[in-house]
């Protein structure tokens, strides 16, 4: 297999691309030792092991979790395939999730596997490093608002409402 390292332009965080089959992933391909991974195309785009630093200086990372409403700029996630909610019922839902949250980043990122309609849901919420520019401007706004540690109130994009955990 042919793995690069190449970085996401959405994102702004790096994410690994098989050449030979056209696969991309953001997490580390197994069949591949620490050693192999530092020698492979664009491994200078890599976080240094563990140390959990962006990949640029003004960069933030988040986790969120959203809940659509029928005025979402996508009214559909991989829950519903339509969403019906008003924007109230979601923020009241969102609210809740805030209540059950509590300021426990690991019940932030339970509560995001199950209810989050982004598919960042996979990963707890977990948006990985972004710089400005990357992010709708409210989201934006409040992620370089929040203190490592420190969550949102309810915050409104194009996208839905959202929770938004600063993580690094």
């Amino acid at each position: 297999m042919s793995w690069e390292v190449r970085m996401s332009n959405s994102r702004g965080v790096p994410y690994y691309f098989n050449t030979g089959t056209q696969q991309s992933t953001w997490d580390a391909p197994s069949e591949l030792s620490p050693e192999e991974i530092k020698a492979l195309p664009g491994a200078q785009f890599l976080k240094q092991s563990g140390n959990n630093l962006p990949a640029k200086a003004d960069q933030v990372r988040a986790s969120h979790l959203l809940v659509k409403h029928r005025g979402s700029r996508r009214p559909s996630s991989w829950k519903e395939s339509e969403i019906t909610r008003s924007k109230e019922e979601a923020i009241s839902i969102l609210i809740s999730y805030q209540a059950q949250i509590a300021g426990s980043p690991e019940k932030f990122a339970e509560l995001a596997k199950i209810h989050s309609d982004c598919s960042s849901h996979e990963k707890g919420g977990d948006l990985g490093w972004f710089e400005r520019g990357q992010m709708q401007k409210p989201f934006e706004d409040a992620a370089y608002g929040l203190e490592v540690g420190e969550m949102s109130d309810v915050i409104s994009s194009d996208s839905g409402v959202h929770l938004v955990l600063r993580t690094g």
